[in-house]
This record gives C-alpha cells, structure tokens and sequence, in this order.
C-alpha cells in the first residue's frame, strides 16, 4: 500500500523571509502527471527520445545518451501530456529518485516507466528555481520519510502532488535561478568541452590500432588484473571514521568523462587489511564487471574496491589511456564473456585470456603524447566543476531559506 498523504506544508520547520509564501507543487503547476506504467520498447535512428532515471542524474536531462521509441510508441506514451521546454522530468522511483531535471528545446521526449511530468504555471514559478527546489537537500531530506517499496524506492503521485515549495517573488525566482544557472551553465559546458576532448582522443586510438604493426598478447600477460571485496557492514571498526577510499560500480555510474575523484564510501585501515587487492594507486583502471559490465573509470585518488570491478593496474608498456580506450572498444567481446544466471559477470578467469594488440614503443609513446594533454584538460574541468557544484550547492540551501538575500 503506498503513502497517500503528503506531511503538512510547514512540516519542513524552515523560516522563510516574510515576503515568501508556503504551496502545495500541484497549486503552482498546471498538472502533475504520472507515465505510463509500461517499459517502452527502444528503437535505433529515431528523433522521438524516453527519458529514463539514468537520463537525470545530475538535474539537466542528457538527451544526447537518452533511449529512442518509434513515433508509435511516442504518440502511445504522451496521451496523458507531451513534454514541452519549461516542463520538469521528475524521478519517482529508484535508486535515484526524486530528481528534477528541465525539458530542453526542441527536443520530442516521453516519459520513460519511471518519470513524472511536471508543467509549472510560469506567472507563479519560474522552472528553473523549481527544479532547484525539488532538487535542493531540503526537499531530499522531506520525500526520504515517503520511501515505499520494497523492491524500489518510490514516490506516489499524491505524494508529488503535495510537495511543499517554498514561493519567492517571481522576480527573487528569476534571480536565484539566474545565479545557480550560471554555475551549472559553466559545469555544463564543461561537460561537453569533456565529450569533445574525449571524442578526439578516441580519434587518435583509432587512427592507432587502424595499422598497428604491433605484438599480439594476452591482456593478462601485460598488465595486473585483480578484483575486490566488501569489508563486514556488521564490523564498525571496519568503516566508522574511515578515511580510505572505497569505490563500487555506484561511484561510476554518474560518470560524465571516464575519471574518478571521489567515492560515495569510505574505509578504515582495519577495514582494508580485509580487502586482498588492498590500495589501488592512481591510474589504476576500473572495469565494473556486473550489475552492469562496463562502467570505466581511471582513479584519480587510491582507492580500494567491491567485488563488482574487474581493476588494471597499467605498466609503461601498455599505458592506461591506452587501455581504457581498449576496453571501450572490445566492451561487445567482454560482455560476450560473461556469463551467470542470476547477472551476467565477467569474471577475472574470463578476461584475462583476452587477446590485445600493442603497438610499438615508439607509436605508442607519440600516442601517449598526443592524448595526455587531452585528458589532463579533462581532470582540470573535473575538477573545476566539483568545485563550482560545491559552491552551487553551499548556496543552495541558503538561497531557498532566505538567509543569502538577493536583489
């Protein structure tokens, strides 16, 4: 039976400036509208997108990785509203639920099984504030009560529908989203400066193995390849106060550029003297190897690992740049190695026969030379957008309580 009843406006216990007003989400939106409760069926070369939970992770809708449907399926999917610019896509369930995220423009998008649509009243809200709000530590830390599920967390439409939000002078809305836009503008525009980097890099690998000329191995004769383990949960002496990096394929999921910075979890020293692989060194590549096969990661920081990595630690010989584009472009014969009922998983056994080609020590030092400043320009606007999204979200709350005034 799920949650009904939405918590009282003021259950949020946040003072708000006097000229600021309490609403239900559904007062301030022309409709609050759930999706069809199918899982559509994905086609290739269609301009008709679904927005799926995995599309919005970060709160901006990244239409360019999103599923294709027919026109068909589409036409099916948008009889109760058709996405428009200004519209919010909005996670009800999952492990990364309630997620708001803009429609962009001139983009045909349905909602994937997922989603809700969301269609502000612009002469009350301002869509962009809105999505901050609904994505702000305030509103995270208000639906975590309305969890329900037990199999997937989940918010119920009567739930969305009394939100409480928050209501400036639409002028104060237009200048908080103004001032938050522009960090994520800039973070946004790294993302893509990234996506271009990355593609160019890609270019180079291939212009490489297209005439390699060089010595055909085995992927586990060139590099070390060992996995990970998940110290006890039930031993705090394993985790609490831990300052150690621990990464699961969770950590890569959210991944715009193939680095890893941080990690969601932290271990002690107790708690790494359990895992065999131990501390993995910067550089070190990770292939999640089930639940999904695929996520790819160079770490950036030493960091211990699950059991869901398959992990490389690179040599002079066969440089990691090297082979995480490798594996990117083998991903289809990895996969093809797997194997288990219950999820696919390649295991360590499986991958390491796999053949690779390695060019010669000179090719493969002008590769090198030619791709790293790629991907240190890369690291750089990682970098610098952790920051900015720190600074977007230390001004976040203030700016949604009132306590940083605005003009």
């Amino acid at each position: 039976m799920g949650i009904s009843n939405p918590r009282p406006l003021n259950s949020l216990m946040v003072d708000v400036p006097p000229s600021w007003r309490w609403a239900r989400l559904d007062e301030i939106c022309n409709g609050v509208f759930d999706c069809p409760h199918t899982t559509p069926k994905l086609v290739v070369n269609s301009d008709y997108l679904v927005v799926r939970t995995q599309d919005i992770l970060t709160g901006i809708f990244r239409h360019e990785s999103a599923g294709r449907v027919s026109a068909d399926t589409y036409m099916d999917r948008i009889q109760r509203a058709e996405p428009v610019a200004d519209d919010l896509l909005y996670s009800r369930e999952g492990t990364y639920f309630g997620i708001a995220a803009e429609v962009p423009k001139n983009v045909k998008v349905c909602l994937g099984q997922r989603m809700m649509l969301i269609r502000p009243k612009r002469e009350l809200i301002n869509s962009r504030y809105l999505r901050y709000w609904l994505n702000s530590p305030l509103m995270s830390g208000y639906i975590y009560g309305y969890r329900d599920g037990s199999v997937a967390e989940r918010l119920n439409l009567p739930v969305v529908r009394g939100l409480p939000v928050a209501l400036p002078p639409l002028q104060t809305q237009h200048v908080i989203a103004g001032i938050l836009g522009a960090l994520d503008d800039k973070i946004e525009l790294n993302r893509r400066m990234n996506a271009t980097l990355e593609s160019m890099a890609r270019a180079v690998f291939q212009e490489l193995v297209k005439d390699e000329g060089g010595e055909e191995k085995l992927i586990g004769d060139v590099v070390t390849i060992v996995g990970g383990s998940t110290p006890s949960t039930a031993n705090l002496a394993f985790w609490d106060g831990g300052d150690i990096h621990w990464a699961t394929p969770k950590d890569l999921a959210p991944l715009q550029s193939p680095f890893l910075l941080d990690t969601n979890s932290r271990i002690t020293a107790l708690g790494l003297q359990e895992i065999s692989s131990g501390l993995l060194p910067v550089g070190t590549v990770l292939l999640s190897s089930r639940a999904p096969i695929g996520y790819l990661a160079i770490a950036q920081i030493p960091t211990a690992i699950n059991q869901g990595f398959i992990a490389i630690k690179c040599t002079t010989e066969v440089p990691n740049y090297f082979v995480v584009n490798w594996l990117k472009a083998n991903m289809e014969e990895i996969i093809g190695r797997a194997n288990g009922t219950t999820f696919l998983e390649i295991s360590k056994s499986n991958f390491r026969p796999m053949k690779i080609v390695i060019p010669p020590p000179e090719r493969m030092k002008v590769f090198i030379e030619v791709v790293e400043p790629l991907y240190q320009k890369i690291v750089a606007n990682l970098k610098e957008s952790r920051t900015l999204a720190n600074l977007r979200d230390s001004l976040l709350p203030k700016l949604m309580r009132g306590e940083v005034r605005v003009k």
